[in-house]
């Protein structure tokens, strides 16, 4: 599969719901999605999972040949201060359970392929 972020992102957009996060609203898709998201983007693409400590909690992103995606990152109103820290897949997975995944999974390829 070839990473296309701008494909991604709109994917990812029309794949977010409460069965991938809690935190889910139609006004802020993105929102809680971080963790579930970033995990499903290492899977299928690799690179790296990084996280950048907020007052809420960590919130978790990705790097992929060098350069930061953060598909989650309208959630927030202000801009994020990053700290690009590495994190594990293990570290992640804290914030989302196998079922948000499986669900993000599904519904990322369905999305996809339209």
């Amino acid at each position: 599969m070839s990473f296309d972020p701008d494909e991604v992102r709109s994917a990812l957009r029309k794949a977010w719901s409460l069965a991938t996060a809690s935190q889910w609203t139609a006004s802020n898709p993105a929102a809680g999605q971080c963790n579930v998201t970033s995990l499903l983007i290492h899977e299928l693409f690799g690179g790296e999972v990084l996280r950048t400590p907020l007052p809420a909690g960590d919130h978790f992103y990705n790097r992929i040949k060098g350069q930061r995606y953060d598909f989650t990152a309208s959630q927030f109103d202000q801009p994020i201060a990053y700290k690009d820290s590495s994190a594990s897949r293990a570290d992640a997975e804290r914030g989302a359970t196998s079922d948000e995944l499986g669900g993000l999974r599904v519904a990322f390829h369905e999305h996809r392929t339209k």
